[in-house]
């Protein structure tokens, strides 16, 4: 299956901790590979079946409302 690479946009990140939490979220997201966290964004490699929605989803059940960037 193909690889997607996609952009999430995250409000309400302030610093390290925040970071770490939402990785540790998208991480625990199947078929998810985590690209990179950044304060306000994260880039995930999607495969195996995986949507942004879930991605994003993921970030949204720990507090930080998420969104795909465009």
């Amino acid at each position: 299956m193909a690889e997607n690479t996609v952009k999430l946009a995250i409000e309400g990140m302030h610093c390290g901790a925040c970071v770490r939490r939402v990785t540790q979220a998208l991480e625990g997201v199947v078929g998810a590979k985590v690209k990179s966290v950044e304060v306000g964004s994260a880039e995930v490699v999607l495969s195996a079946g995986a949507t942004p929605e879930e991605a994003a989803a993921a970030v949204n059940q720990i507090g930080f409302p998420a969104r795909v960037a465009q």
